[in-house]
């Protein structure tokens, strides 16, 4: 699968792509921000994950790297899960190498993503979230329209951390971003 935008392709991901994975991963400022990322992240997490991501049902989920087109370098990663085309919504992530960070690619690669499961999935509501403090992240989703719904008490234990932390649920309808998308 391939999601193109101005600067950036997202894309299955690849055994390759291991050394860029453990480059953003394996950074204490990226990772507290993620439930289910380790820290120190290696080589053998990495390759679990593609593994993993290669073999996954994308009907119920898709895992994809996000790839900066000028160099081909894997940068982030971002995915839709929890799909569910009868209720015609889903959830998910994303995250980007810390270098990376501040130039507008991760508001770039979540825009294409929601653009895809709206107009190419047909979904109708995408269900995102943070953890408490992560400033970037619901400066990112507000960006697109993202509205507050709530907070999940202590709904994950960040294996980064060590600690339990509370996640700020956010919703995407299509309209919203459809009208959110007008007046860009």
């Amino acid at each position: 699968m391939i999601i193109e935008s101005k600067r950036l392709i997202l894309r299955n991901w690849k055994d390759e792509d291991v050394d860029d994975l453990v480059e953003g991963l394996n950074n204490i400022n990226v990772a507290k921000w993620m439930a289910g990322v380790p820290f120190p992240y290696t080589k053998k997490d990495a390759k679990s994950f593609i593994e993993i991501a290669k073999n996954q049902d994308e009907k119920v989920k898709i895992s994809l790297a996000i790839v900066l087109k000028q160099n081909n370098k894997v940068i982030g990663g971002t995915e839709l899960r929890n799909i569910n085309k009868k209720d015609g919504t889903a959830g998910g992530g994303i995250w980007l190498n810390e270098e990376y960070q501040k130039n507008g690619y991760g508001t770039e690669a979540f825009s294409a993503r929601i653009k895809y499961a709206f107009d190419v999935l047909g979904l109708r509501r995408i269900e995102n979230g943070y953890f408490a403090n992560n400033e970037k992240s619901k400066k990112m989703q507000e960006k697109l329209g993202y509205k507050y719904e709530g907070i999940r008490r202590k709904k994950y234990l960040c294996l980064a951390t060590n600690e339990y932390v509370d996640e700020c649920i956010t919703g995407l309808l299509k309209e919203e971003f459809v009208e959110f998308s007008e007046k860009q």
